[in-house]
Parts: C-alpha cells; structure tokens; sequence
C-alpha cells in the first residue's frame, strides 16, 4: 500500500459517491453484488468505501447510461473499453453541437472554461445572446453547447467543476434574457407551470424552456427545482395552469419518472397538460398517458400553435382545450 497511487490511497464514503456520481446507494449495491463491481472497501467504522480509481469508473457509467446503454453490458467493462465506448457515443451529439456553433467556436469557448475566464464566458454568452436572439441562442448555442460540454466532461477534457461554472454563467445569461422579454398580459395564455421532479437537480433544461415559453407571450410561473408531486399539482391550480412543463435530464432512474408522470397527471385538473422534455431516455421509450414528451426544444413553438387553435376553438368558459395525447397525435 505504501506504493498505492492517490487514486487508490484515497476513498469517498457510500453517501459522497451517490452525491457525486448521482448513481444511488442501492444501485451501488446491487451492482456490487450482480456485477461484482464496485468492490468497496469498509472504512474505520465498516461503512464502504470507495477509491477514486472506481469513482471515475462510474462517472463515466452514470454518462453512457444516461446516453441509453444498459447497466449489464457496460458496468463490467474495463475503463479502457469504457473509455473507447464514449467516445463513441459522443460523437454524434458533439458533431452536431460543431455544426451549429462552427468547430472553432466550440474550441473557443471550451478554451474559456479551461482557463477559468468566467468574465471572459458571461460577456461572450452575452454578446452572443444579444446579436442573435432569444430562440436562436437556446436552439442554436445553449442546447449544443451544454452538450458540448458535457462530451468534453465524459473525455475528460474537463473538470467537474468546470463544467458546474460554465452551468451557472449560462444560467444567468438566460434569465437575464428572459427578464428583458416583455411581460405577458394577464390574459396571455397558455399559462405555464415549470418545475422539475425530486432527485432532478439540474435546472438548465428547464431554463431553456422557459425562455422559449417566453418568448411565444406565455405566462411563466418557475417554481424551481425538486419539486414533490403534490405540490406541483396544488400549485397548478393555485396558478391555473394550462400546462405543467417538466425537464428530466437521466439522473433520475425509469421508474421513478415514469411512476411520477403518471401520478402527476392522473392528479391535475382535467384538461391540464404536461410536457415533459430533457435527454432522459426513458421520456421516449415508455409513453405515459396525458403526457406530451418533446424530443427537442425546437418543438415548442409548434406545439404552443396547436395549443392555441385547439383553444380557440372552445367556448370562452371552456380552458381545456385538448389533452396531451391529442397534443402528441
């Protein structure tokens, strides 16, 4: 042990490997028994412990899971095939995101990140955001971009740090955008409720969503992350949403999302719709009844039409213009 690298002397508890990797203590644990891997050590207190060697393995797990592959074929795997298998798997996303933004601009701003320069990124974001607009930003930078970002994490091209800064910076620029949209009128609809579920921390997703919302003259209410299920259906008709707009982005497991879509939308009042988007997997692979899940943001703007015509068409005392499914069809 006295020759042992960093990566092997030093060790994160059970609870600090969940928080990290966003993989939860009983998938650990079931994997440690089926797939043999992660194989913790216990600590002074017999509690498990891990390296940071199988730290990073998992990391990298946790992405390719994210991406669509299953647990079984990829948890046994060496990291070198781990590795080779990212790579691959990134490829069509990053391409996509440098052919957007053009390469060299993608290289520019990942050099921003790396260098720490978070003046530098917040005026690039903002100057961008302000020549382009509000909808081309989100389409054509933030969404690419957040996906180039989070490529260059999995090759390991950046830290996790990094890649939390660039979030924040981001964020900022497009809720300062938002803020600088004009207000909807109090008869603006659709009205539109936006959250995320318990266990989905990451809210840059639905912050593009909100701005695009916005920017089509909906009336926006955000109540923030992580909120339960019952209370975004007492918020709903607090607020008299038309629709619940959710974002998922794969570090919740299947059935808890699809568990609570379905209590989320058997609980709202009728004709109350939800949209759901985000890189979850699941949201495309197992359809939920009431629930419209978007492949893209770039969906929104047609949707919100449909919305509309199905609404018009209704008695004034009518506001349940349609279902989701209706929506979807």
């Amino acid at each position: 042990m006295e020759n042992a690298s960093p990566a092997t002397r030093i060790s994160l508890s059970i609870a600090a490997v969940e928080r990290d990797t966003g993989l939860s203590k009983d998938t650990l644990r079931v994997w440690e028994r089926r797939y043999g891997f992660p194989t913790p050590g216990r600590d002074f207190q017999g509690e498990r412990s891990y390296t940071l060697a199988e730290v990073e393995k998992l990391r990298i797990v946790k992405r390719l899971l994210d991406a669509g592959h299953r647990p079984g074929r990829i948890v046994v795997l060496p990291m070198e095939a781990l590795q080779s298998l990212a790579d691959q798997t990134v490829d069509q996303p990053r391409s996509a995101a440098v052919a957007l933004l053009g390469a060299a601009d993608v290289h520019d701003r990942l050099a921003l990140i790396r260098s720490h320069d978070v003046t530098g990124l917040r005026s690039e974001l903002t100057r961008l955001q302000a020549r382009v607009g509000v909808s081309r930003f989100v389409l054509e930078v933030a969404a690419p971009l957040s996906a180039a970002v989070g490529d260059a994490w999995m090759r390991g091209q950046i830290e996790v740090f990094e890649e939390h800064v660039f979030t924040e910076v981001l964020q900022t620029v497009l809720r300062q955008a938002i803020a600088a949209l004009p207000a909807a009128g109090a008869a603006a609809r659709p009205r539109v409720l936006l959250s995320t579920f318990p266990g989905e921390p990451h809210g840059l997703g639905l912050l593009m969503a909100e701005a695009m919302f916005a920017l089509d003259g909906c009336q926006c209410t955000s109540m923030g992350l992580q909120t339960p299920v019952w209370d975004t259906v007492l918020a709903a008709r607090a607020y008299r949403a038309d629709i619940v707009a959710l974002s998922f982005t794969g570090c919740m497991s299947p059935n808890p999302v699809v568990d609570g879509l379905s209590e989320l939308a058997a609980k709202l009042p009728p004709g109350v719709q939800v949209w759901v988007g985000g890189g979850a997997p699941v949201l495309h692979r197992r359809g939920v009844p009431r629930v419209l899940a978007l492949a893209q943001l770039g969906e929104l703007q047609a949707q919100l039409h449909r919305w509309r015509l199905a609404a018009s068409a209704l008695p004034a005392d009518d506001e349940s213009p349609m279902t989701a499914a209706e929506g979807a069809s």
